[in-house]
Parts: C-alpha cells; structure tokens; sequence
C-alpha cells in the first residue's frame, strides 16, 4: 500500500485519538471527539500503524507523526491518574448534580420504572380498594392506620418507640434500600428493575390504603417534609445500579472488566451521593415529620419547598456556561 493511500484510508483515526487526548488534556473548544469506549480501540490502531509505517519504510514525517501521537496517547491512558481534589464539599454543593445531569438517560429510566408504579397504585386503590390487601398484608396495613391514627400522639411512629429509635430504623431500612437496588445492577440489572418497582408498588399501596381509609392528612403530612430526599435518593440508587448492568451488558469496545471499573466510578459516585440523601431523610423522618403541627400547611410548605430545592439543586448546581 502507497503512503498516500495510507494516509487517507486511515487519518481518520489519527485525528480522532489526537482530539480526544487534547480534550483529555483540557482544550474545551474541540466539541466533535470519540466516545471514552472507542480510544483503546483507536490506540491499539495506531500502534499497530506505526509498526506498519516503519517496516514499509514510509517517510520519516508520517513515522515521526505516529510515534508522537502514541506517546501522547499511551501518557494519556496508561500514566498514573492525577489524584481527584475535588473535597466532599465540593461534591455536595456541585459535584453530585453534575453527576446526576450527566448520567440522565439511566435516572430517567430508574424515575420511570419507581414512580410509574408508585402513582398508579395510589390511584388505583382509590377505585378498588380492596387491592391494597393483595399487595400488603391485612396486618400490616392494619398496624399502618395504627401510626397514622388521628390518636397517635407521635405520628408514624409505634407508641414505645422513641424518635431516636425510629431515626436509627431509618437509617438502616434507608441503606437496605438504597443498597439492594445499587447492588442488583450486578445481576445485569435484574435486582435493579426488581427493587425499583417493588418499591414503586409498596410504597404506592401503602399512601394509597392510608389515603383511602380517611387517613390523608395524617400519611401526607408526615411523608411531606422528608418524601423528595428519600423517594429521589431511590431513583438514583436505581441509576447507580443501571450503570453497573451497562458495563455487563453493552461494554462496547471494552473488556467488561474495564467497563466495570470505569461505569463503577460513576455508579460509586451516584450511590455516594444518595446515600447522603437518606440520612438526610432519616434525620427529618425520625425528628421534624412525627410533629403534629398545626396548621399542617406549614409541613406541606416544608415539603414543597425541599422538593423545589432538591430539583433546583439537581438541574443547576455546577452548570457552568453552555453546560
């Protein structure tokens, strides 16, 4: 093959590896560059390229090319990573929303297969009620209409239990959720899809049966201050686990192992931040919900607001111009 012929069958390459590694190396104004999947793929090429280039003896300016741009690229992929100083402040103020935009497509899907299901059965409970019980024990919900009675001096809470009790329950039925649904992504997904839409299901039931028997006020006032940090830490956990099954299912041009570690990263990140999100809700839930404050418009404003907050947060935070 002539040097010139092979220089146009594959320059294409070659200028793709070079954008991603100026990319890589900060030049934000290159917009048009290869997906992260596709660069081993692109390197092992041009290396093999270069070895082409050298025994067909083609000019000392195209071999000289090659051996940069592998340099470049094998300092790029291969050198020890420079260590991550983004604080955890830095995380929580910005880091995490950015995150959370960046991985949107798995947090939609996660949001659709948890609160399609949670919406439907609290309105479908209401036109047949009895469906509550096919979900839900008879008994359960029965000890439910107990914590939610107008009676009940603590709301939502057992009668011996105290707040610092069901504070530390929270936490911990919060990180058994959050971490089964994180986890069943390494099931290529299935726990994931299972978790979120049982969830979906049990919780739907549960404010469903509530709302139904008579008992609105009581269920929507207590779930209202602390339901946008736990119903959302929910669906994140669900994207979390989505991104490990991307990296089983669809590695693209890479090892799974290494789609693993890299899809890890996020799904670590994304599960980083939401846990955060839970204890936040375990500390409202077990502190400030089980008030009986009258009117219970002020819980209702306190709910509106954090949900206004937490979708701000999530859709600003971080942005940067043109982000």
């Amino acid at each position: 093959m002539r040097q010139i012929e092979f220089e146009r069958r594959f320059g294409e390459q070659w200028a793709a590896l070079d954008q991603w590694i100026a990319v890589h190396n900060g030049n934000k104004t290159i917009k048009d560059r290869p997906p992260v999947s596709a660069v081993p793929w692109l390197y092992r090429n041009v290396c093999h390229q270069l070895a082409l280039a050298r025994e067909r003896r083609y000019s000392p300016q195209l071999t000289e090319r090659l051996h940069q741009l592998v340099l470049a690229g094998h300092h790029v992929l291969y050198a020890a990573p420079a260590p991550n100083r983004e604080g955890f402040l830095a995380f929580l103020l910005s880091g995490f929303a950015r995150e959370v935009r960046a991985e949107w497509r798995v947090v939609w899907l996660a949001s659709l297969l948890f609160f399609g299901p949670l919406l439907a059965l609290l309105m479908a409970i209401q036109i047949w009620p009895d469906f509550a019980s096919v979900v839900i024990a008879p008994q359960d919900l029965a000890q439910m209409q107990t914590m939610y009675d107008p009676e009940n001096e603590r709301l939502g809470q057992r009668p011996a239990s105290t707040n610092t009790e069901m504070f530390a329950y929270y936490v911990w039925n919060n990180t058994r959720i959050g971490f089964q649904t994180f986890a069943g992504g390494i099931l290529y997904g299935i726990g994931t899809l299972f978790f979120l839409l049982f969830n979906g299901v049990y919780i739907g039931a549960i404010l469903g049966h509530l709302h139904q028997v008579g008992l609105g006020p009581q269920i929507w006032s207590f779930v209202a201050a602390h339901s946008a940090l736990e119903l959302l830490a929910i669906a994140i956990s669900g994207a979390a686990g989505f991104k490990l099954a991307t990296a089983l299912i669809a590695p693209g041009l890479r090892s799974r192992k290494l789609a693993l570690v890299e899809e890890g990263r996020i799904a670590f990140r994304l599960i980083g931040g939401a846990a955060l999100m839970f204890f936040a809700a375990a500390v409202i839930e077990g502190f400030f919900s089980p008030l009986i404050i009258d009117p219970r418009e002020i819980k209702y404003g306190v709910g509106i607001g954090m949900w206004l907050v937490l979708l701000g947060y999530f859709c600003f935070a971080g942005r940067t111009r043109g982000a």
